[in-house]
């Protein structure tokens, strides 16, 4: 049967169940990230432990990535999306009964193993069932719906925290994740282009050596690892300092900070189409400029200048993101979904590991020991940005200055 053409029944349907696909994931994955300062006070334990609760979910999530393209070669795409995004929600709904901190974070665990099978599979299944002239469309809506589910998720948490236990909050998200996966199941259409294969290990690993040989790829999964880091370093512990004096905001207030997931989802935009421009070496640095100014700035004390100074984290953040993660895509050539699947695994990697640590600078020297730590952070990622400004485009991916054509 022919791919499902832009304007056609079925590419509708399948854009919005990818939709519901990355609204879910996302509000699952950081919806408790504005709750760290509750589950420190209720729970008895430090900031860096209360982390746990979003670490605990993005580490399974990171490794799980790297098998479960594999799986979905076996069992299919939709069927292991399906499957993901009910478990995800059941453990989000059972976080909400969890009776002690060891069983929630044990069901944190679980959600983010679940969880593994919606971004590791994704790409494959929107690339096996859309033609190719609208492959870019479809998955501009999963990503829309990543991005906003990440922000309504931890803003509709902070919200419902404000007038109710973090018990409802936590529930209500679950129920709306299995919402979300029924939601899919009904419109996702039926694989037609997926066709069942066997990985073989040694291929994998062959396919891994290749990508490590590159010169750039490491480099940009070094950069995810070290942009993730400030990132989910900055959001998980800014609660903390303003729900303390001299701010003293309540959730609500806090839960606000995340709409400046929408100046992100601009700036990948606006920072994308400027590396097309001009070139990805040329550019990339500029957006981790920008995310180094924003750290320093949230080390004043004015309310306002910390705002703008996560503001210009978030735009940089993205930014970067945008540029590395399509740099990884011209790189990669016929490995390209394992290079993607690298990719993926140090961008939760980050989050999970840096994201954790960055909780211990808070614990020993406050909000400029975070400050400190996620400075350290930018400024390898802007050496490693510096570093990429003098790879060589692959054969082929050629640079014309002064007006280059994205190389690669």
């Amino acid at each position: 049967m022919a791919a499902h053409a832009k304007g056609s029944a079925g590419y509708r349907r399948l854009t919005l169940a990818m939709l519901f696909a990355g609204f879910s994931t996302f509000s699952l994955l950081y919806s408790v990230q504005p709750l760290l300062p509750v589950f420190a006070a209720q729970f008895g334990v430090k900031a860096e432990g209360a982390s746990l609760a979003v670490s605990l979910a993005t580490g399974p999530l990171a490794i799980g990535i790297l098998f479960a393209g594999a799986l979905s070669d076996r069992i299919g795409r939709r069927p292991m999306m399906v499957a993901a995004m009910f478990l995800a929600g059941l453990f989000s709904l059972a976080t909400a009964i969890a009776p002690n901190w060891t069983v929630l974070l044990a069901l944190r665990f679980a959600t983010g193993v679940a969880l593994a099978g919606v971004p590791a599979v994704a790409m494959a299944y929107v690339a096996e069932e859309v033609d190719h002239a609208s492959v870019g469309s479809a998955m501009g809506l999963y990503i829309a719906g990543s991005a906003i589910g990440g922000m309504a998720g931890r803003l509709g948490v902070s919200l419902i925290a404000e007038v109710a236990d973090w018990r409802w909050a936590l529930g209500l998200v679950g129920l709306a994740g299995l919402a979300m996966a029924e939601a899919f199941r009904r419109l996702a259409p039926e694989s037609q282009g997926f066709v069942r294969r066997m990985q073989r290990r040694g291929s994998v690993w062959q396919a891994t050596r290749t990508l490590f040989a590159d010169r750039a790829l490491p480099l940009l999964y070094a950069e995810a690892f070290l942009l993730m880091g400030v990132f989910v370093t900055l959001y998980n512990y800014v609660g903390f300092r303003l729900m303390a004096p001299p701010y003293g905001l309540g959730h609500a207030a806090v839960g606000a900070i995340f709409l400046l997931y929408l100046l992100g989802s601009a700036s990948s935009a606006w920072f994308g189409a400027l590396a097309g421009r001009r070139g990805r070496r040329l550019v990339f640095w500029m957006p981790v400029v920008l995310l180094i100014a924003g750290i320093a700035l949230t080390a004043t004390t004015p309310l306002w200048s910390v705002v703008v100074g996560i503001a210009a984290v978030t735009i940089g953040f993205f930014g970067a993101h945008s540029i590395a993660s399509a740099w990884v895509g011209r790189r990669a050539l016929e490995h390209r979904g394992q290079g993607t699947a690298l990719y993926l695994f140090f961008y939760y990697a980050g989050s999970s590991v840096l994201g954790s640590a960055g909780g211990i600078a808070w614990t020993r020297a406050g909000w400029p020991g975070v400050t400190l730590f996620c400075l350290m952070l930018g400024a390898a990622a802007l050496v490693v940005a510096l570093m990429l400004r003098h790879v060589p485009p692959l054969p082929g991916q050629t640079v014309t200055p002064p007006k280059p054509i994205g190389s690669d």
